[in-house]
């Protein structure tokens, strides 16, 4: 779910930063708040990374990971600025296998010299840190990192700051978009069709795999929770707004009919408008089939209604039918992406392939989408976060992001896949 004013936030923010996040020659100071995850929890403990950096850090079974991304190799020499609230703590400090020790009981923030560490290539690091004795009721509230050494004379990608919320859209990582090109379509487009196929284990909890965006809204598959996965379709009010009750009455998406089963009513925090979703526990390893419809109807008025093919049930299901004021179009931008909106699984990798995409014309015509453009959310421009690829292969569009791996793909790059013969075969009237 795209959110606008992070888009222009970071188009301002764009103006002064480099692409990996501003740092100084020589040393830099890493906030834990946007750039760290608890890798390992305890059994019994509430270990949590907030705003202001590590809280309730009580069990020697937990860790913290922290990362950061290098572009040179060299000497990595680390401190830390923390405090205890009483008593001694050993805490333990790990990269790249090595390990070093110190001892902390300052009750007011310090910053503490861990050591040096020898960087032999360049990429993501994993600053691991466990606490290993106490003789207080925590290890240590932990707030910054201070990386200096030859590897910070050069750009390291990190999040810098919490300036519009960064640290929250740091730790959730880059989302990632698949553009079409549409530039052989000459006639307006009335349906959009695509696959998508999770690869097995990479249905990640937060992950969003959308397969039909199109200028007003989009459509795909989500990962909720251990237990929950939806087939979400949304459209946006053309009132531009975070909180849906600040909509006109003349402005709001109007429901006109729904699926069996299928919750509908009002998304709000990045945008607001209609929202519809089933809960379907679709699996990793299978394809699933998406169909968006629109059309422009009487008093200045589009259509639109998404479909969604359940494998396991053989047949089509209706997800729902929106109307949106002051819309004449038919669809328009379409695009594919992937995001993560859990924080907490911001360091886990996911990938889909988004696979054959067609476009049918309002005069019938259907054609396939062979070319796309690569790009990426604020997160991914300002070079906070450099996890994320995208691409083709094996004749399918995919994209993937964050888990902290190196090899990712420009941004702004076109992709090309050979024609699919594999049109699908579906009667359309008869879903109207």
């Amino acid at each position: 779910m795209k959110n606008t004013w992070h888009t222009i936030l970071t188009l301002i923010l764009l103006m002064g930063v480099d692409c990996f996040g501003q740092t100084l020659p020589g040393k830099i100071m890493v906030p834990l708040g946007g750039n760290s995850w608890v890798t390992a929890r305890s059994k019994n403990g509430d270990e949590k990374v907030t705003d202001k950096g590590w809280i309730n850090w009580q069990f020697a079974d937990a860790i913290f990971g922290t990362y950061i991304k290098i572009q040179k190799p060299g000497t990595l020499k680390l401190s830390v600025v923390l405090h205890v609230q009483g008593g001694e703590s050993t805490l333990q400090w790990t990269i790249n296998g090595i390990s070093k020790t110190i001892n902390v009981n300052s009750t007011v923030d310090k910053l503490y010299e861990i050591g040096e560490w020898r960087i032999s290539q360049p990429g993501y690091i994993t600053i691991a840190a466990q606490g290993t004795a106490r003789t207080g009721n925590i290890f240590a509230d932990v707030s910054e990192l201070q990386v200096e050494g030859t590897v910070a004379n050069g750009p390291i990608a990190f999040v810098k700051n919490n300036e519009g919320n960064y640290f929250y859209w740091g730790r959730r990582g880059s989302s990632v978009h698949i553009n079409y090109d549409l530039s052989e379509v000459t006639d307006e487009v009335e349906w959009f069709y695509s696959e998508i196929t999770v690869p097995e284990g990479n249905d990640v909890i937060g992950s969003y795999f959308m397969a039909d965006g199109f200028a007003e809204g989009y459509f795909g598959m989500q990962v909720n929770s251990a237990k929950e996965r939806r087939v979400l379709f949304s459209v946006w009010s053309p009132f531009v707004t975070d909180n849906p009750k600040e909509i006109p009455e003349n402005k709001k998406i109007l429901l006109l009919k729904k699926g069996d089963q299928v919750h509908a009513g009002e998304f709000g925090n990045e945008g607001s408008g209609g929202q519809s979703y089933l809960n379907y526990n679709w699996k990793a390893g299978k394809t699933y089939k998406f169909l968006v419809h629109a059309k422009p109807t009487d008093n200045n008025y589009t259509t639109y209604t998404a479909w969604f093919y359940a494998p396991e049930k053989k047949k089509w299901l209706l997800i729902a039918s929106f109307n949106r004021p002051e819309t004449n179009t038919y669809l328009k931008k379409l695009h594919s992406f992937l995001e993560n909106f859990e924080p907490e699984t911001g360091v886990i990798t996911r990938k889909a392939w988004y696979h054959n995409q067609w476009a049918v014309t309002k005069s019938g015509e259907w054609k396939a989408i062979t070319k796309m453009l690569f790009t990426g959310d604020a997160t991914a421009n300002i070079g906070y976060r450099l996890d994320y690829s995208g691409g083709a292969e094996d004749g399918k569009f995919y994209l993937r992001n964050c888990g902290f791996f190196n090899d990712n793909t420009l941004l702004k790059t076109p992709f090309y896949i050979p024609i699919n013969a594999n049109k699908p075969d579906i009667d359309l009237l008869s879903l109207q």
